[in-house]
């Protein structure tokens, strides 16, 4: 029963022969096997345009060199209050941004406010170089609430960085699971919306290690392969992060394994809206589910066997949470089975029995 996140799963079966299979051999490193420039073409295909797409190692990598490469001296980022940039990042986008200030905007349910993105943006007017500079605008698809920005909204943020010559940037670490929830292609969801960058995710939804960093226009990347390189995410072996994402993209497996996620989320979901032991904290946008326990409940529930996380209430909903209660996420992946749900929902009834006696 394991809901701690899907960053706990292991990696696909076809995912774990993707790697077995290129073990052996020869291919030229640093992106310039064969198996690398093919995914190249493979991305084209995928977002229905000519990309550049970039491979790193790890999901904090690829935000914040996303964002590096559209810096601007006293650059401002700007990006939502509960956003893992600004969360948990550890400063990595500060750090090899070399200094980009990031900036909270409100919005309920982890999702910016236009109005609000509008206000922060207009206290760095360009004539004031005591501010510095916005530099670009980074939403999250799906967001840290789980919930997701459906197309409109995206649609009206874009046209905010537009007006205002900022790039618009999406951290996509869980993109599939989002493309799925919304019956979205990739372009749908970003490009024909104004994204410019995405951070696209792959290693929550079965890979070993696979992250790429895919830019919507190719001009944008031309400093990118030096910035990547000075921050030592030049693999040398990349043929070992294309052959995932080769065996993640053929016959629509991406797409498969979020579903899959998402159908066990919808599942855990129901279960938790008829028990009589927690309630949702809001309705689950893909695969995380937020509700409420009684502390001692969720106690007992991880002594157990159990995994989960609490998380802090959302800063706009302060009195989300009783004092004797606490917020948890609970995160489901491909690994998920309906024999998991089973066994938490009949748990969860069992300790929620127990401690109301």
């Amino acid at each position: 029963m394991n809901f701690a996140s899907d960053n706990w799963a292991g990696a696909h079966p076809k995912i774990a022969q993707s790697l077995v299979d290129s073990a052996s051999g020869f291919a030229a490193p640093y992106g310039a096997s064969e198996l690398d420039q093919q995914l190249q073409q493979r991305f084209n295909e995928l977002f229905e345009r000519e990309v550049a797409v970039f491979f790193v190692a790890t999901g904090t990598a690829a935000n914040a060199l996303a964002l590096a490469s559209v810096y601007r001296p006293g650059g401002v980022v700007f990006c939502h209050r509960e956003s893992h940039l600004l969360e948990a990042e550890g400063g990595a986008p500060e750090f090899l941004s070399h200094g980009a200030r990031f900036v909270a905007v409100d919005g309920q349910f982890a999702k910016i406010d236009p109005v609000q993105l509008k206000q922060a943006i207009a206290r760095f007017p360009a004539e004031f170089v005591h501010a510095g500079q916005a530099m670009a605008i980074s939403i999250t698809q799906a967001t840290e609430a789980g919930t997701l920005y459906q197309a409109d909204e995206i649609l009206a943020i874009a046209a905010i960085a537009k007006a205002n010559n900022l790039p618009l940037h999406m951290d996509g670490a869980r993109f599939a699971n989002a493309a799925v929830a919304l019956g979205l292609t990739p372009a749908e969801m970003t490009w024909k919306l104004g994204v410019d960058i995405l951070s696209f995710g792959a290693t929550k939804n079965g890979c070993w290690c696979a992250e790429a960093i895919v830019f919507m226009h190719p001009q944008l990347a031309k400093a990118f392969p030096y910035i990547r390189k000075q921050a030592a995410q030049l693999i040398s072996k990349s043929r070992f992060i294309a052959c995932q994402f080769e065996a993640y993209l053929r016959d629509a497996l991406w797409l498969q394994l979020a579903s899959h996620a998402n159908a066990m989320a919808s599942r855990l979901q129901a279960g938790i809206i008829d028990s009589a032991y927690a309630r949702m904290a809001w309705p689950a946008g893909a695969n995380e589910v937020f509700c409420i326990f009684d502390q001692q409940v969720a106690e007992q529930l991880r002594q157990q066997g159990a995994q989960f996380y609490a998380i802090n209430p959302p800063s706009d909903l302060p009195n989300l949470v009783k004092e004797h209660e606490i917020l948890v996420r609970l995160v489901t992946s491909y690994a998920t089975t309906t024999e998991d749900i089973a066994q938490f929902l009949t748990l969860l009834a069992t300790v929620g029995s127990s401690h109301s006696q």
